[in-house]
């Protein structure tokens, strides 16, 4: 049996295009003399769809598009992952399925037991969890179904009180197939394939696992998909970040005809936080999410340009550099906003930098419009010190410039804030925290500079310059961000304690930091998190970012 998997990007909510994009791999398949196509975890509406499932009439688009797909399976098996309804009276109104089609109809419908509601899942809001399980026949091989989370509680404390697979082993059969939804994060490759070594391991059956790729607003999807044997090799496995259509040839004494592309013996069984902070750690799978995360945001929302606040320091730097990679320097222009507490050397750095990237690049002076803004403010500012009143205006008239240039141009304006900076409110409400979308806002600042010195790892890209100099917000004379935070390789890994691993303050102290230093941070983070709860997207690369995945109250009282 020639069985191919489909690792596919897909647009939520757009049924014609991803439709068409299923078919295509279908007649593909069926040209290539393909048995069967296994598809990823909801490709037909996209995932996740969140509250579109609330609509009768975002369902009754998923099923019109089965229907076409139905008849597209002729010759050829299709396992397709897509809602159902839910007939029974008891219960959400709604399944997250998988379908089996074959010869121009529905054969079988497995639906997903485990539903994930941690973090930026929330799949238990929509969906009834399965009530039955049943192995579904194809040319004469029983086929264990199983969607994403389902192959998910082999661990030692699980979070769930069934496994599928224990109920379907019972029916004897032949394969494991597993459509999947599962998101990058920085550590997550090795742990998924560690996943699926425990299942083929413990129920001795060889596994196709099809995953999707793409990025969904801030949640990006690395494919990975494969093919993975008894005893724990992998068969094959599919390019990461990327679409793929690849065979397996499964024959019937249950082998592969495929070599082994890898031996599992030195993954971790479970996807795991380090328990240290690791700034250098995937820099290079962080890079390809990112240009993911930028493309298809523009590409799906139907943007072409971008613009990025370019001030000469490392962040702006990496987003500039970054965004003219993932849209072409053709499509990226930079606006400089000097005041007169700019450094000439930072003006200089960032025009290097974009005659560097060989993109666009304007400069409009502040320091005119900063003071007649004091000008303006005098009756009520008039005799009281320069402070952080003073310092957030510059933030804001830069903030309005930039702003005004992108309504002016059609342009999406990149923001430029790292997660040290949005952990501890290092940042300007309307202001330097302006944007579309957040694209080093899951990224603390020693991983800035990783990133940088990994886009320079063939030429000087972002000037050494950028990527030497003492961080400053260059919004008073001779500030560095050592004025207001502790230094960053003291900063970051406290942070990472606490957000990653929620790690608590006793915790955090027992490590060897400084209680003082501890409380102070972590109150930071705490107190601030009513600016975060206005910031716009981040493009998610940890194992815990900030947006959809970290719920915490405003005005709650822990360590604030």
């Amino acid at each position: 049996m020639k069985i191919f998997l489909a690792q596919q990007n897909y647009h939520i909510g757009n049924f014609e295009a991803n439709t068409a994009k299923i078919i295509a791999a279908i007649q593909e398949a069926k040209k290539q003399g393909g048995d069967m196509v296994v598809f990823s975890e909801l490709a037909v509406c996209g995932y996740p769809p969140r509250d579109f499932l609330e609509f009768n009439d975002f369902i009754e688009q998923c099923l019109a598009s089965i229907e076409k797909i139905r008849e597209a399976a002729d010759t050829i098996g299709v396992l397709v992952g897509c809602p159902s309804r839910n007939d029974r009276p008891e219960g959400k109104d709604l399944f997250n399925s998988a379908y089996l089609l074959h010869e121009k109809e529905i054969k079988g419908i497995v639906n997903k037991s485990l539903l994930p509601n941690y973090d930026i899942f929330d799949e238990y809001r929509y969906f009834e969890p399965a009530f039955e399980w049943n192995v579904l026949n194809f040319k004469g091989k029983k086929l264990a179904v199983t969607i994403c989370e389902d192959i998910w509680d082999l661990v030692d404390d699980p979070l769930y009180r069934l496994r599928p697979m224990d109920m379907l082993i019972r029916q004897q059969p032949d394969i494991m197939i597993n459509l999947s939804a599962s998101p990058f994060d920085y550590v997550h490759a090795d742990g998924r394939k560690g996943i699926v070594k425990q299942n083929v391991l413990k129920y001795k059956l060889p596994m196709v696992y099809c995953n999707t790729i793409g990025s969904q607003t801030e949640i990006i999807f690395d494919g990975g998909s494969l093919v993975m044997s008894p005893n724990g090799d992998i068969l094959t496995e599919l390019p990461y970040f990327t679409e793929a259509l690849q065979s397996v040839d499964w024959q019937d004494d249950g082998s592969f005809t495929q070599g082994v592309v890898r031996n599992t013996n030195t993954i971790s069984p479970v996807a795991l936080t380090p328990e240290k902070f690791e700034p250098n750690k995937s820099t290079d799978q962080i890079h390809k999410a990112l240009l993911l995360g930028i493309r298809d945001y523009f590409g799906k929302m139907g943007f072409k340009k971008a613009i990025v606040a370019s001030s000469g320091g490392i962040d702006s730097a990496v987003v500039l550099a970054l965004a003219c990679e993932a849209l072409g320097a053709e499509n990226v222009s930079a606006l400089l906003l000097p005041s007169q507490f700019s450094t000439g050397h930072s003006v200089d750095d960032a025009v290097q930098l974009s005659k560097n990237l060989g993109g666009k690049y304007n400069i409009i002076a502040i320091e005119d419009i900063f003071k007649s803004f004091e000008k303006a403010l005098d009756p009520i500012f008039m005799g009281l010190p320069f402070n952080v009143a003073e310092e957030n205006l510059q933030s804001r008239i830069r903030g309005a410039l930039v702003m005004a240039a992108s309504n002016k141009f059609g342009s999406i304006l990149l923001n430029t804030s790292n997660k040290s900076e949005l952990a501890t409110g290092y940042g300007t409400l309307y202001g330097d925290m302006a944007g579309g979308l957040g694209v080093l806002g899951d990224l603390y600042k020693m991983q800035v500079y990783a990133l940088a010195r990994f886009i320079n790892r063939d030429k000087d890209i972002i000037p050494q310059n950028i990527i030497n100099k003492a961080p400053s917000a260059e919004l008073r004379h001779d500030q560095k961000d050592s004025d207001s935070l502790p230094e960053y390789d003291i900063l970051d890994p406290i942070l990472y304690q606490y957000i990653e691993r929620r790690q608590g303050p006793k915790e955090i102290v027992a490590l060897g930091n400084d209680p003082a230093l501890v409380n102070r941070i972590l109150k930071l983070v705490n107190t601030n998190e009513y600016k975060r709860n206005q910031f716009c997207p981040i493009i998610r690369v940890s194992p815990k970012a900030f947006g959809v995945g970290r719920r915490v109250p405003i005005v709650g009282k822990y360590l604030s």
